[in-house]
């Protein structure tokens, strides 16, 4: 038997150049692992466990595509269809290759081009009961499983909307080489194995010999010459498609494969540009969900979404302007099919642009200073004294710019009978995050440590903050041996343990969830339940996970005002659409942001709770505090 045609040279060396290409990037990214992570995979591959973790997962999304099913049934078997399809035939006509040869060693081309090869008149096409019927039914349905998949791909270009999508990505050149192969591969299979089953009268299944034999009918005297005109042109577009793969979007194939092990054997990305983030990179498959949900869309914004910044990262070009034209709100991230840190990754370049930066900080006074002689931002604390106070409440700077809810938040504490300092009162002191935002992480880290120090001073047992941008640096960077909460979550705490009474004003309140509060830090219950006890929540079609940033974000550094203001129009309208009287916030640039455009009144949740204490609860508030309450009643009238 001969089992060897000139035509599989296209095909086969496109294997041997896609398998070197893969294995090359495969090894140098583990190769540049940091030492710790090297541990970390080499551990990891001896874990049994961990292994089993890794390959269920990329069952589950690199073949299934789990994540894509849950943004639109559509996507989600449109790219199954695919990689599951093709995945088993791979599998299946392997396995079919070796009942026919009788061997477990085959050439790599002899399963694509089985059909070629063997002619087997003895089964009919619509036989299942043989071996070789059942693999003559199984590959045709697999072949028209694929085929399904790649006729929802050509209607996706046209009809994006039926898939949930508004916009689809643009190709570069050798994306659409690359897709142009992929999408002749199965259709020119089709005909290259229904051509010879026609050839032959036999060695199709129930999809091929009936369109072999209506072809032999319209075509008796050239189809051998076109059967194998197909096979050379079958064999050109895997070639072709092999060749092509590593410089396209598809070679999120094989590298997401190692993404998953990466993160199942503890690897993560580093603050600096690694070879975890460059796996990152190349694992995106450029599939476009990320760009309807990008709220720089409604400015006008078409050119810096996520994917055509990781297109750029990918290839080492990404214009200082699209790297700092973000909201790093994460909205894309919680729609990525890969699970791709895009945020960390527009955080790395910035760092890469400011390296080097000076920054001096030494207008801040000495921790000595405040040691021996007292400083005014810990009003209330002495350093001679024993105990330290409950809470030391931090409101950010974003806070200062709104102060009523700084004066709402003593008022609450106040009336809880609670001990606090505020460690920014006179003289603010930025936590750093805006600085990482910026990419400033050695400037930011000086400021850290220096609020470390004035926060041991103080000896508090939780730390409190107004600001979901403090709270979430505070938790993912201070590394502070005491608790750390957001306002919302420590009044909630008051309220169930009794220390303050409510009492509702039955308002419809809509509530926002701030991006560093929400999607950043995961708060989405407290604020709610606490909105809960004081006012009807209205529900808002895009919240928790898929809120809407207010548009005043401190991570955008490329746009102007009317471009903010496009995007603050219309997060509001999406909370003003269940008609409420009071819109929620839970972060004081949110408020600050959204108070220049609604309709309706906003407030911190702070200020919400302030208002609902009962009148009696004053009694046990200080003359201070009393003066500081007033005045936000007032400047909240006003």
């Amino acid at each position: 038997m001969i089992n060897f045609n000139l035509f599989v040279l296209p095909f086969f060396l496109g294997l041997i150049y896609v398998v070197i290409a893969i294995g090359k990037s495969w090894y140098n990214w583990i190769k540049a692992l940091p030492p710790v992570d090297k541990v970390r995979f080499t551990a990891g591959i001896r874990n049994p466990r961990q292994v089993f973790s890794a390959i269920k997962e990329v069952f589950l999304e690199a073949l299934i595509h789990r994540r894509m099913w849950r943004q639109n049934p559509l996507l989600g078997y449109m790219h199954m269809s695919f990689a599951l399809g093709w995945f088993l035939l791979i599998v299946f006509g392997n396995i079919e290759s070796r009942y026919y040869s009788g061997t477990h060693l085959n050439a790599p081309y002899y399963p694509i081009f089985l059909k070629f090869f063997i002619h087997d008149k003895l089964v009919i096409f619509f036989e299942v009961y043989s071996v070789p019927g059942i693999f003559r039914f199984l590959m045709d349905s697999l072949l028209l499983f694929v085929l399904s998949g790649l006729v929802l791909a050509v209607i996706k270009r046209q009809k994006s909307k039926w898939f949930g999508m508004k916009r689809t990505t643009e190709f570069q050149l050798t994306d659409f080489i690359s897709l142009t192969c992929l999408w002749l591969i199965f259709p020119v299979r089709l005909f290259a194995e229904s051509f010879t089953a026609g050839y032959y009268g036999s060695g199709g299944g129930f999809m091929t010999q009936p369109l072999g034999n209506f072809l032999a009918w319209i075509m008796p005297f050239s189809l051998d010459f076109v059967a194998y005109a197909l096979w050379w042109v079958y064999s050109l577009v895997l070639g072709i498609f092999f060749i092509t793969l590593p410089y396209s979007r598809y070679m999120h194939i094989p590298t997401e494969v190692l993404l998953i092990f990466f993160r199942h054997f503890g690897i993560q990305p580093r603050i600096w540009y690694s070879s975890i983030s460059d796996v990152e990179v190349h694992s995106c498959s450029r599939c476009g969900v990320c760009i309807d949900v990008c709220q720089m869309n409604d400015a006008g914004i078409r050119d810096s979404q996520a994917v055509y910044f990781i297109r750029g990262v990918r290839d080492k070009y990404v214009p200082e302007e699209i790297s700092r034209k973000c909201l790093v709100c994460g909205r894309c991230q919680e729609v990525c099919p890969v699970g791709i840190r895009i945020d960390s990754l527009h955080l790395i370049k910035r760092r890469e642009l400011v390296s080097g930066q000076a920054h001096d900080f030494s207008f801040l006074p000495g921790i000595k200073e405040i040691l021996h002689q007292g400083h005014p931002t810990l009003t209330g604390y002495h350093p001679n004294q024993d105990d330290g106070v409950e809470v030391v409440y931090f409101a950010g700077c974003m806070s200062h710019l709104t102060p009523s809810v700084i004066r709402a938040m003593k008022g609450i504490m106040s009336a809880a009978g609670i001990s606090f300092v505020q460690l920014d009162e006179d003289h603010s002191v930025c936590c750093g995050r805006p600085l990482m935002i910026a990419g400033k992480d050695r400037q930011a880290h000086d400021l850290i440590e220096y609020n470390k120090k004035l926060i041991r001073l103080t000896r508090a047992r939780t730390l409190v903050t107004s600001c979901p941008i403090c709270y979430r640096v505070f938790r993912e960077e201070y590394n502070l041996p005491i608790r750390i909460m957001h306002h919302t979550q420590f009044i909630l705490d008051l309220v169930k343990t009794g220390k303050i009474p409510l009492q509702g004003f039955f308002k419809r309140v809509a509530y926002h969830d701030p991006c560093d509060l929400g999607r950043g830090s995961r708060v989405y219950d407290a604020p709610r339940e606490l909105i809960g006890k004081i006012a009807d929540l209205v529900p808002v079609r895009q919240e928790t996970n898929n809120a809407m940033c207010c548009g005043g974000s401190l991570g955008i550094f490329e746009a102007s005002q009317k471009q903010r203001n496009d995007m603050t129009a219309r997060a509001l309208d999406n909370l003003l659409e269940g008609q409420p009287d009071t819109i929620a916030t839970a972060c004081p640039l949110c408020k600050k942001t959204f108070e220049t455009q609604s309709p309706v009144e906003v407030k911190d949740i702070a200020e919400l709770v302030y208002l609902a204490l009962p009148k009696p609860a004053y009694s046990s508030v200080s003359v201070q505090s009393r003066q500081a309450i007033s005045y936000a009643d007032e400047s909240t009238s006003a």
